[in-house]
């Protein structure tokens, strides 16, 4: 079967499509502008992970973030807290902290809006049907759970951290994965996170994954707010 991992970057989304067979088997990697560009050629996948968040509360915070940074222990910051659906779409930064402040007393961290950008383009197409194959991941909760549920402390973007990631996802796929050059419009660390998404897009296509939290709500969309590892 043929699954995707997805993940913002500079020239949009980085897809990478892999063969799932007994290991993994990195097919291809290519630049889509826009999610919906995503969504066209991805559509033969039986999985997709993306690394955006999928469902929003409308204030307060959401369990799967929390799920997610308590996993991570000392490496929790790397989980940005999920914008809330009443700052949604909204494109000026303070404008978008003044929502959020109305909503849940407190400000959007900048790295929060940026992300929460890409959540909105992803949110204008995401149903529950097309949630049944396109899921939400994190890729250092995909990393934590290729480590045996044990947090990788390197930073990645680090030539340790680059090493110890390729080193986990040198087991799980096969062929030289470290040889493998990004397109352009990603960075190095962006195709690792995007492999790690697709090699957590094959566990939940065999049933093997687990979700952050175990039982995920939904959001007033009927979307499910989870991580899946």
């Amino acid at each position: 079967m043929e699954v995707a991992g997805v993940d913002g970057c500079p020239g949009g989304w980085i897809v990478v499509w892999a063969q799932a067979d007994r290991q993994l088997r990195l097919l291809s990697a290519s630049i889509a502008p826009t999610f919906r560009d995503v969504l066209d050629r991805t559509k033969d996948c039986m999985t997709v992970g993306i690394d955006v968040p999928i469902g929003l509360m409308e204030r307060g915070s959401r369990e799967a973030d929390g799920a997610a940074r308590k996993a991570l222990g000392k490496r929790a910051s790397c989980v940005f807290p999920a914008v809330i659906r009443p700052a949604l779409g909204i494109q000026d930064y303070r404008q978008a902290c003044d929502a959020s402040e109305a909503a849940r007393g407190k400000r959007i961290p900048r790295q929060a809006f940026t992300l929460g950008l890409r959540s909105h383009e992803v949110d204008l197409l995401m149903t529950p049907a097309l949630q049944q194959r396109i899921v939400e991941v994190h890729p250092e909760v995909c990393f934590w759970a290729m480590n045996g549920e044990s947090t990788v402390m390197t930073k990645k973007r680090s030539p340790a951290g680059e090493g110890e990631r390729l080193a986990l996802l040198s087991a799980v796929y096969a062929g030289d994965i470290a040889s493998d050059i990004p397109p352009s419009g990603a960075a190095r660390d962006d195709l690792l996170d995007a492999c790690a998404a697709a090699w957590t897009a094959a566990r939940y296509a065999r049933g093997e994954h687990g979700t952050l939290p175990p039982d995920p709500p939904t959001d007033r969309r009927g979307l499910r707010m989870q991580i899946v590892y």
